[in-house]
């Protein structure tokens, strides 16, 4: 089959989704003919070759495998025009940013990885949904969020996968760092660095013994720069490194670096409210578990998805919990040691191989 991949996030965002968007289409490249479609007023910005080589930077891998080419899809070219374009293909794959368009590919997937609460009762949308002949989601999580707003069902629920590989491979002894990996913005499903500032401040001053070796280690690009100047600001004189421009193979040795890792996203947030606020899955929490890392995370959307089991425990909700927690792992090596080996089989459970074939059976369903 001729399958594009759309994306509305392509060629601005750097993420997780992006990262699990390229991991199907490098996957199903291996048995069909695949493009990565940008909107026509994006190339004209910036180029393919430019799109494709920053997007090969990030992932630490080759993108020969795939197409990029232009599309009117997101530009302001007429309905006709940009429904004509997609009957080309005999596949599109579309990660939605919430809204819908129609499709006279022959086969339509439909990919939500946003946990949306937006209404889609109109005629149009119901007519719209209709034409998305499969729909999956990143998470149980988002799969229950969207079947309770939207009149749908998702078909399959396909998580990001962590290369388990990558992580084990020559990992360098451990070192008391804590980590943290996500893109500075303040906007929808914040990483909240400013919480973890905090809490990293309130740790060195109730265990200041314990702690004192230890670095808090914040990586991310910056999508809002009045948020992460103000991330800089109260991070003076702490030690506490802030790294903006890592690419995949550097963020990859952090991981096999550092011990613990923390992830406030959702933090005094309501997710029954709210639920795009909160973390749609977490697939850094996966691959910081997979580098054998012990997880403290917010117990909140897609995050309980990961953390099951014994891990729960590492789940919490207040800072002074993210704090009791971190603290006996610095302190209870013992304690620290079995959750690594708990992480470490977890991760095991979202394994590049699980991933290919749920991947082949999205696309060879017929």
């Amino acid at each position: 089959m001729k399958i594009c991949f759309y994306s509305p996030y392509l060629p601005t965002h750097f993420g997780g989704g992006e990262k699990h968007l390229f991991d199907v289409a490098l996957i199903a490249a291996q048995s069909h003919q695949v493009k990565i479609a940008i909107s026509d007023r994006l190339v004209a910005a910036s180029g393919l070759q430019s799109i494709k080589r920053s997007y090969q930077q990030f992932l630490g891998c080759s993108l020969d495998s795939l197409s990029f080419i232009s599309t009117p899809l997101g530009s302001k070219k007429s309905f006709l025009h940009k429904l004509w374009w997609t009957k080309q293909f005999d596949g599109l794959y579309y990660v939605s940013d919430g809204s819908l368009f129609f499709s006279l590919a022959q086969h339509n997937y439909l990919h939500l990885q946003v946990p949306f609460s937006n209404s889609m009762s109109a005629l149009i949308d119901r007519l719209k949904l209709l034409n998305w002949d499969s729909k999956n989601t990143n998470s149980v999580f988002t799969k229950q969020v969207i079947e309770r707003y939207w009149p749908t069902t998702i078909d399959a629920v396909i998580n990001p996968m962590v290369d388990l590989d990558e992580f084990k491979s020559d990992r360098p002894q451990k070192k008391p760092y804590i980590l943290s990996v996500g893109r500075f913005f303040r906007q929808l499903h914040s990483k909240r660095q400013d919480v973890l500032v905090e809490a990293f401040k309130s740790l060195r001053s109730k265990y200041p013994k314990e702690t004192k070796e230890w670095q808090l280690i914040l990586v991310g690009s910056v999508e809002d720069t009045d948020y992460f100047e103000e991330i800089v600001a109260t991070s003076h004189n702490l030690p506490i490194v802030i790294k903006t421009d890592v690419n995949r193979a550097e963020l990859v040795k952090l991981y096999q670096q550092s011990s613990i890792y923390w992830h406030a996203t959702g933090y005094h947030i309501d997710q029954a409210k709210e639920p795009t606020k909160v973390e749609h899955f977490g697939i850094s929490t996966l691959e910081a578990m997979a580098a054998g890392m012990v997880p403290v995370v917010q117990a909140k959307g897609g995050q309980l998805e990961i953390l099951t089991g014994a891990l729960a425990e590492l789940g919490w909700l207040e800072l002074e919990e993210c704090v009791g927690i971190t603290q006996r792992l610095i302190t209870d090596q013992p304690y620290r040691a079995n959750m690594v080996k708990l992480a470490s089989d977890r991760a095991e459970n979202f394994s590049k191989p699980r991933f290919i074939q749920q991947v082949n059976d999205l696309f060879n369903q017929d």
